[in-house]
């Protein structure tokens, strides 16, 4: 059976069942074989270097698919260049009451409220050490809980306890989904923030003898003053990437799935695309050349993946478009960029990295 015949028949079961279900039999079925990955040849036109890293290709899984660092592996063998896993908070948590998520399937867009459900650092920490093989780029996305006293003392340590072992990390403070999160997006608190969770990773490199790079991860729902201090402090603070960029609180007026409209939390999918590409093209004008970025928001496909590099991303990241296109979406999206790139003749991203960035730059940072 072809890749894109198995597709169709899984998404059709699993479209059957709440979204939450059908997420938890994907893990499952990559946990047991049951769904794997195409061997590709690798393209040395899609290599990025990165820190001390090289990824075979910029395509990533985003945070929230494998929360608790179930299926590191099998992510990978589905043809990504890097997983990101988590969200993952020091203490277990169960997150929001349930239902919280919901597809809006006439957006190809997927509502969330999940609250950083996750089985915490301890879980987390052996089911990465219990690897077979420490081959692969796998991100730890770091969060808080819910009812912590001190949120900050919370990321540290999150990069205290993984950072003999995550290839890189991701300090999520964009998520809508726990209350008063994105508040430490504000110049004093994430100035505050970034210098105690910078000053843990510098003291950990001592003892595991590499400095593991710190990423933050922003909303795009920031206006131009917001992006200003995010930028500001990360540059001042020496942060060694930006992820541009979380889920969305707008409602875009052109979706069509009204019913689901009113459902709170984090809108990602195709519609959040334009809005998170503009907050990326307007971060890297801020930040300058040289910050990687990973560009997160409405990737569908080899062409949406290009334009956020072409907006200044280095690497790019998704999740809600593997539940609209399925196992076959990643090898498919990486003979297109091979393709794509050979037929212009371009023998690295570097190339085309920023082209369009003054473009998506001029741009409102609205809903539509």
């Amino acid at each position: 059976m072809s890749h894109s015949m198995f597709d169709l028949l899984t998404r059709k079961a699993l479209f059957t069942l709440d979204p939450e279900t059908a997420h938890g039999l994907a893990i499952n079925a990559l946990k047991t074989g049951l769904i794997r990955g195409t061997t590709l040849p690798v393209d040395p036109a899609l290599e990025v270097r990165l820190w001390d890293l090289t990824f075979p290709n910029p395509l990533g899984m985003a945070a929230g698919f494998d929360k608790n660092v179930a299926v590191p592996d099998a992510v990978l063998a589905l043809g990504f260049g890097a997983t990101e896993i988590g969200t993952i908070t020091p203490l277990a948590q169960p997150g929001n009451p349930k239902p919280r998520m919901f597809r809006l399937v006439k957006d190809n867009a997927v509502i969330n409220r999940l609250g950083f459900n996750n089985q915490g650092h301890a879980v987390a920490y052996q089911n990465l050490k219990a690897r077979k093989s420490s081959k692969g780029i796998i991100g730890v996305n770091v969060g808080a809980n819910k009812d912590s006293n001190d949120r900050t003392e919370d990321y540290v340590k999150g990069i205290a306890a993984f950072a003999d072992i995550a290839s890189y990390f991701a300090v999520n403070i964009s998520s809508p989904n726990t209350p008063g999160l994105r508040d430490l997006q504000a110049r004093d608190a994430l100035d505050d923030l970034l210098a105690r969770v910078l000053h843990e990773r510098d003291r950990q490199t001592t003892r595991v003898g590499r400095k593991v790079p710190v990423l933050l991860k922003i909303a795009p729902d920031v206006d131009e003053f917001g992006l200003d201090d995010v930028c500001a402090v990360s540059l001042g603070r020496g942060v060694d990437g930006l992820i541009v960029s979380n889920t969305t609180l707008d409602r875009p007026a052109r979706l069509r799935s009204k019913k689901l409209l009113a459902q709170a939390g984090g809108l990602s999918g195709a519609p959040l695309f334009a809005k998170s590409t503009i907050a990326l093209a307007k971060t890297r004008q801020r930040v300058g050349p040289n910050m990687p970025l990973i560009g997160v928001g409405g990737v569908t496909d080899a062409i949406s993946a290009l334009e956020k590099i072409r907006a200044g991303a280095n690497l790019v990241q998704f999740y809600s478009g593997l539940v609209y296109g399925g196992i076959s979406m990643v090898p498919n999206m990486l003979l297109e960029l091979s393709n794509e790139l050979k037929t212009r003749g371009i023998t690295s991203l570097d190339e085309i990295r920023g082209r369009t960035t003054a473009d998506w730059a001029k741009l409102q940072l609205s809903s539509d």
